[in-house]
């Protein structure tokens, strides 16, 4: 097979997203303003919310939910070990304790058996995360958090309503997935998504926050935390300024400053729209891939079954027999043949700045065992189904050349 040079995860950017951000750069109004707040109110259609917040980032999506959950100095959050940094260094910023949780032997998840000895009377949230775009177990999760509830200890009215652990989804990975017939970001408590560049439906950087109908939640007084947070606690956003006569505000609090623009929201309408064949067209490439390797080659991801089907976002494997040492040298060969793989994800435990907080790998042996053998291949939307076998022939031969 001719070589071919496949790249990652490059974003997925046609005419109807240049012509959408032309038209913000044609109107004159280019930071927060209608287009962000039609996308929150598209968003929140998608997902089946009532509410959705646009911001800069998912990781800014996090840490604002936990300060307006007021999770602070002296509580504990509970993540799992297995995930990017943002999970978890959000913990550290509103000034908790991370605690993390391994994952279980098989899959990606939190092991859900463990979980309870991790739980204590400081734990005010959980944040479990949508690896690859496949839903958690929220099922498990609720029955855990509710059978914890005469552990919790509310810090606050919020926290009373709630009468127990909460569940912050990172889904990160899962806008357009869906377990039980529900949409990520009708699930969890709250949700918070990416639109990063690598991400399935992007925004160049961007997130947002949903949550599930719920009587500890107002949704009109939670989303205008989220709006006073977003933009250093001022009363009133540049468009409500515009108003004849309303130019004075108020600044309420010292928030931050992590508004979504309309320049991003320009990209992610068109987005969206694109998006029902975004999804399928991500879950052809998967099936191309499970026929050859799930099973044969390696372990992969169960991305659809009977009750759930993933946004697709990553094709994770686990090659069968190879250790860390061999994995890294068939990720060469791959790279070699114009293959470019990552891995996904180095335990939190195995970075310096976890490590420096006084995690050990050798305490999370279930993570450590997952990465040590996993390869991370090409899933995006402008591979050509070429292009799709011939990173399942690159993968395959440079697997028999290794072990």
């Amino acid at each position: 097979m001719k070589e071919r040079n496949i790249s990652f995860s490059p974003p997925d950017i046609g005419r109807e997203e240049i012509e959408e951000v032309i038209d913000v750069l044609r109107s004159g109004w280019i930071t927060t303003g209608p287009k962000t707040k039609l996308f929150e109110k598209q968003i929140a259609e998608s997902c089946g919310s009532k509410k959705a917040v646009c911001l800069n980032s998912a990781t800014a999506g996090l840490e604002l939910a936990l300060r307006i959950l007021g999770v602070g100095k002296g509580d504990e959050v509970i993540t799992g070990a297995y995930t990017y940094t943002a999970s978890a260094s959000v913990i550290e910023h509103v000034g908790a304790k991370i605690v993390l949780c391994d994952i279980a032997p098989s899959g990606y998840e939190m092991d859900y058996d463990k979980l309870p000895e991790l739980i204590t009377e400081r734990t005010k949230a959980i944040i479990p995360v949508d690896i690859a775009g496949k839903v958690c177990d929220y099922d498990k999760l609720y029955k855990i958090v509710n059978e914890a509830a005469h552990k919790f200890k509310p810090n606050n009215e919020i926290q009373e309503k709630f009468g127990r652990i909460i569940l912050l989804a990172d889904g990160a990975h899962s806008f357009g997935a869906e377990r039980h017939n529900l949409k990520s970001g009708n699930i969890a408590d709250i949700t918070v998504f990416s639109f990063h560049a690598v991400k399935n439906l992007t925004t160049a950087e961007g997130g947002a926050v949903t949550w599930r109908e719920n009587p500890a939640i107002d949704d009109e007084e939670f989303y205008k935390l989220f709006m006073l947070w977003s933009l250093h606690g001022q009363s009133k956003d540049a468009l409500a300024k515009t108003q004849i006569g309303a130019w004075e505000y108020d600044i309420k609090m010292c928030g931050m400053k992590c508004n979504m623009t309309d320049i991003m929201a320009g990209i992610g309408i068109a987005q969206l729209r694109r998006y029902p064949s975004l999804l399928a067209r991500r879950r052809e490439i998967i099936g191309k891939y499970d026929e050859k390797i799930k099973d044969r080659l390696a372990i992969t991801l169960d991305h659809y079954g009977a009750d759930h089907a993933s946004s697709g976002h990553l094709y994770l494997t686990n090659v069968f027999g190879a250790n860390e040492q061999q994995r890294n040298e068939i990720i060469k060969k791959m790279a070699l043949r114009g293959v470019a793989s990552n891995v996904h994800y180095k335990p939190l435990p195995m970075h310096t700045a976890y490590k420096e907080l006084g995690f050990d790998i050798k305490e999370f042996p279930q993570a450590y065992a997952r990465y040590a053998n996993e390869i991370t291949l090409p899933l995006h939307t402008l591979l050509s189904d070429e292009d799709a076998e011939y990173v399942i022939d690159v993968y395959a031969k440079a697997i028999k050349e290794t072990l």
